[in-house]
């Protein structure tokens, strides 16, 4: 069975988006700024990646 596009973005986009909380989590632990900014970063863009797969579905792409 094949992913549609838009359930590979949402996918995608919600990887993206533990994987930066994961990142913001371990920068916090250990101090480092500039992981937690990362992490902040990489979540933002899985929620917009996540968001456009939505926006697919509506018009099933």
């Amino acid at each position: 069975m094949t992913m549609k596009p838009s359930d590979k973005d949402k996918s995608a986009g919600e990887t993206k988006n533990v994987t930066g909380k994961v990142k913001e989590g371990i920068g916090k632990a250990t101090k480092d700024r500039e992981m937690q900014a990362e992490g902040r970063a990489e979540q933002g863009e899985g929620k917009a990646q996540k968001k456009a797969g939505e926006v697919k579905k509506v018009f099933n792409q």
